[in-house]
């Protein structure tokens, strides 16, 4: 009997390769479409369906997102009155996706966040950090927040991208179970 070993991270020369347009596209996905123009737009990249759950927030702070989810590829996606919402990048399985030539997936968190931070100081207004509940690190210039995920002993990047309407309440724009664990 062969064990599946669910810490395997594949490789980076293995994933797809995206680039990130801020608040836009991440890689072929683009905020705001329909969740069949993102099956469109991954059609040609994955043979795996997009499956659907719907999350009924408890409380009124949290409207009902819907979200797709491409397990095998490595990608969920979360859907508000219908249109993508955010994008969330798994660390052991996603796609590469860059930020001013840093790849944000799959890397080792004090490493990026210092990264982040060098790309923050050099840059103006000089707050564009935000800290989320324990201490995940977003990017207001990037509409990024940098969720982890375990990989055995480590823990590894799992970005969770957004539009610019998010930024102002990331913690109400999506359901609990759109945030790692760990």
């Amino acid at each position: 009997m062969t064990m599946a070993n669910w810490w395997d991270v594949l490789p980076d020369n293995e994933r797809q390769q995206w680039s990130l347009d801020p608040f836009v596209t991440v890689g072929p996905l683009r905020f705001g479409v329909s969740p069949d123009d993102v099956s469109t737009a991954l059609s040609g990249i994955t043979t795996e369906s997009q499956r659907h759950t719907l999350h009924q927030p408890a409380l009124d702070a949290v409207s009902m997102v819907v979200e797709g989810s491409y397990p095998k590829f490595g990608l969920k996606l979360y859907y508000r009155e219908e249109r993508l919402a955010a994008v969330v990048v798994d660390a052991l399985r996603g796609p590469r996706v860059v930020a001013d030539d840093m790849p944000l997936v799959g890397r080792v968190p004090s490493t990026l966040e210092q990264w982040m931070i060098n790309r923050a100081v050099a840059r103006e207004p000089h707050d564009e950090l935000a800290y989320m509940d324990a201490g995940v690190l977003g990017s207001e210039s990037l509409g990024v927040v940098i969720d982890v995920q375990r990989a055995g002993d480590h823990l590894l990047t799992r970005p969770v991208f957004v539009p610019l309407e998010a930024m102002d309440d990331l913690s109400h724009w999506l359901p609990r179970e759109a945030w790692s664990l760990c």
